[in-house]
């Protein structure tokens, strides 16, 4: 709070409690994120009980996943064969049959951090990863580009290639982006010292749960590595849902903020051309300044407390040119983009928002008006109250709407 006058404290406070209120409303009180994540878990894990082990597994991503409802969001989807499995050194294959699973054997030797190459162990049957197989050294590599071309239109036709997905819309009205990956039963070594950070937050249960889960390698090499065509990305979507999923509610609502500011704010400002900063920035930036314990308390009364963390954080990783990944920290998220020009054009444009201090989340036209409304009433009552803030009927309707978001009624197509 050292950016705040004390005098300011009681007023800042009151004005985070409006907003946490609003933004209850506008992305979803805990009740309902938790309807809407526990209806995708459930739904998710029935389905991995009925796939055949030569079956492909389905997983939702992305923001729609982690509880998120906010209007022109897409919908992210993750595919990939239940039978193959990637390892990171060869003793791991003793814990596989490889009579009925095919291995693959990451190599990161010669790829940046966060990269690897996927060298095809023992023989596929999938004919997509057979006709991606290019030979290297002697060894058969699966290459990313040739994967990931054959692969994008598997979900849905039509769709055209966007970073590793498949991207378009259905019916005009719900944009997707479809991964054909490969799973992976372990953390990477690059991601070793995630689980020595956490040392308040996530939770042991969480972080076990993460390593245990592993990861996935979706088919995106990096553009500065040596071999980008065959190069994959080591994913986390699985380990960073489960963190959203650590946050509290106000941390959750500290995120969904940054997302709309820079969906109404920077990205307002900016050409087309140069949005240089996405939603997974945000969340990293979120993720650093919860685990640095940044800010004591993360409550109703802290919301734009904590929002001006974060934002200080971001701007801090664009001076620097130096926005770490959350799990392999030598991953530079803004190596290829933040960087040159562009980095000192976005860094003025940020840092005049900064100047404006709070008063910058004015520019926002999602909560503007309440903002206003705060500073003209500064003695209205605000109850934050968690439990009052929807009824019964109310969240009884929100399980029936989400059970149908995810249904296509005219194929039983699970969206």
């Amino acid at each position: 709070m050292e950016s705040f006058p004390v005098e300011m404290c009681e007023g800042l406070q009151h004005m985070s409690e409006s907003v946490f209120v609003v933004l209850c409303e506008i992305l979803g009180t805990p009740q309902e994120v938790a309807i809407r994540r526990e209806t995708r878990d459930i739904m998710e894990m029935v389905e991995r009980r009925v796939t055949p082990y030569d079956g492909t597994i389905e997983m939702m991503s992305g923001s729609m996943r982690e509880g998120f409802r906010l209007e022109g969001s897409d919908v992210d989807w993750m595919y990939w064969p239940n039978n193959h499995r990637v390892i990171m050194d060869m003793s791991q294959s003793e814990y596989y049959n490889t009579a009925n699973t095919t291995l693959i054997l990451s190599d990161s030797s010669e790829s940046p951090p966060g990269f690897t190459l996927l060298q095809l162990l023992t023989t596929s049957r999938y004919r997509e990863v057979q006709s991606a197989c290019v030979r290297m050294n002697d060894r058969v590599y699966i290459s990313s580009s040739i994967y990931r071309q054959l692969t994008c239109s598997k979900a849905y036709p039509n769709s055209t290639v966007h970073g590793p997905c498949g991207s378009g819309n259905i019916a005009g009205r719900l944009e997707y982006d479809t991964a054909h990956c490969f799973a992976c039963d372990f953390l990477p070594p690059s991601a070793s010292s995630w689980k020595d950070r956490c040392h308040a937050w996530p939770d042991p249960e969480v972080v076990n749960d993460i390593v245990r889960n592993g990861c996935h390698f979706v088919a995106i090499g990096h553009p500065f590595g040596p071999h980008e065509n065959e190069e994959w990305r080591i994913s986390f979507s699985q380990a960073e849902y489960k963190c959203v999923s650590a946050m509290n509610h106000s941390q959750f609502l500290t995120y969904g903020l940054l997302k709309l500011f820079l969906k109404e704010v920077i990205n307002q400002q900016s050409e087309e051309t140069i949005k240089l900063l996405c939603s997974y920035h945000m969340k990293t930036t979120v993720f650093w300044a919860i685990q640095q314990n940044t800010l004591p308390h993360w409550c109703p009364q802290n919301l734009l407390a904590g929002f001006w963390v974060c934002f200080k954080l971001l701007l801090k990783c664009v001076y620097e040119g130096i926005c770490p990944n959350f799990f392999i920290p030598q991953n530079n998220l803004f190596l290829t983009k933040v960087h040159g020009s562009a980095q000192n054009r976005l860094f003025l444009q940020l840092h005049e928002l900064y100047k404006k201090g709070l008063a910058c989340l004015l520019q926002s036209s999602s909560i503007r008006s309440y903002i206003i409304d705060v500073l003209n009433n500064p003695r209205a009552f605000v109850c934050t109250d968690e439990s009052l803030i929807m009824s019964e009927v109310d969240y009884d309707i929100e399980l029936l709407n989400t059970i149908g978001s995810f249904t296509d009624e005219g194929s039983g197509k699970l969206l």
